[in-house]
C-alpha cells in the first residue's frame, strides 16, 4: 500500500467535511448511557458508580506513586478479559468515565481491540479513524484522530481500520513511540485501552506487555478456572494485574461487580 493509499483509507473513515488536521468533537448522550447503567457526572450515586470508585482507587494510587514502589508507565492501564462477552468494553468505559470525575485527571479511552472494535458503538458514535491508521500512516497525527467528547476531561482514540498485520503493529515501534506519546505528553493523562479478550487473539497479550498495570475482567458462574489460569499465563510478564470479577448475581434482576487485587 502507497502513503497516497494509507491517506484515503484513513480519509475514508473520517465525515465528510471534517478538517483534515486538528481534534475533533463528538457528543455523547449522557441520558442514554446512565439508562444502559453506565457511570455518567449527571448519573448520581448509581451502585456502578459507587463500584467504580473503589474500583479505581487502588489503580490511581499506582498511578500517583502512593503505593510502597512506583509502577512504570502505570497511567497506561489495560482492560481484557479471558473470552469474549465478559464485560471487558462495559468496565472499561465505566472506568474511563468514573477516573474523568477526578479533579486533576485527564483520560484518554482507547479502543485497542481492533478486530471487533465496540468502544464507539457502546457510545453511540459511528466509524472514526484511530489507531491502526495512525500506524500505518506516518502522516497522520495524533491529534487528527482523537475525539474530545463532551465530558470535560475524556477524550477517546476509536480504533480505526482493521488490519491482518495488527499483531505486528501493535509490538511495532511505531507503536512504542506512540505509547511514549499519549502517555508522557501530559503528566496529569491516565490512558485505558480497551483489549481484545487474551484466549481469542494474540494481540491482547501483545499489548498488555507494554502496559503499566492490567485489569482482567471475569464474568461470574460463566468463565471457568482453567480459562483464568491460561489468560493469567498469558499476562505472565505483567507484574501488576487486578481482577474485575464481573455480572455477580446479588439479588434477582440486579447485578454489581467485585474487585480483587
Amino acid at each position: 500500500m502507497t502513503l497516497s493509499d494509507k491517506q484515503g483509507a484513513a480519509a475514508e473513515l473520517l465525515p465528510a467535511g471534517s478538517p483534515a488536521r486538528g481534534q475533533r468533537h463528538v457528543e455523547l448522550d449522557l441520558e442514554r448511557l446512565a439508562q444502559m447503567g453506565m457511570v455518567t457526572h449527571e448519573g448520581g450515586r448509581t451502585p456502578a458508580a459507587e463500584d467504580f470508585r473503589i474500583i479505581k482507587r487502588p489503580l490511581l494510587r499506582n498511578v500517583r506513586g502512593d503505593s510502597p514502589s512506583a509502577i512504570r508507565n502505570g497511567n497506561l492501564i489495560v482492560v481484557t478479559s479471558a473470552l469474549p462477552g465478559e464485560g471487558k468494553t462495559y468496565c472499561a468505559i465505566n472506568l474511563a468515565m468514573s477516573i474523568a470525575m477526578e479533579r486533576d485527571i485527564t483520560v484518554l479511552l482507547v479502543d485497542a481491540d481492533v478486530a471487533r472494535p465496540s468502544v464507539l458503538k457502546v457510545l453511540g458514535l459511528g466509524a472514526e479513524a484511530g489507531l491502526m491508521d495512525i500506524l500505518i500512516n506516518d502522516e497522520l497525527e495524533l491529534a487528527d484522530v482523537i475525539l474530545k467528547t463532551n465530558v470535560p476531561a475524556l477524550s477517546i482514540l476509536p480504533a480505526g481500520r482493521s488490519n491482518r498485520h495488527a499483531t505486528e503493529l501493535l509490538a511495532s515501534r511505531s507503536m512504542s513511540t506512540l505509547l511514549s506519546e499519549i502517555s508522557n505528553r501530559y503528566a496529569d493523562r491516565i490512558v485505558i485501552f480497551d483489549s481484545p479478550p487474551l484466549l481469542i487473539t494474540t494481540e491482547a497479550s501483545v499489548l498488555a506487555a507494554q502496559m503499566g498495570q492490567v485489569v482482567l475482567v471475569v464474568e461470574a458462574e460463566a468463565t471457568t478456572q482453567n480459562a483464568v489460569r491460561e489468560a493469567l499465563r498469558l499476562l505472565d510478564s505483567c507484574k501488576h494485574i487486578d481482577l474485575i470479577y464481573n455480572k455477580i448475581k446479588a439479588f434477582p434482576g440486579t447485578e454489581y461487580y467485585g474487585y480483587y487485587e
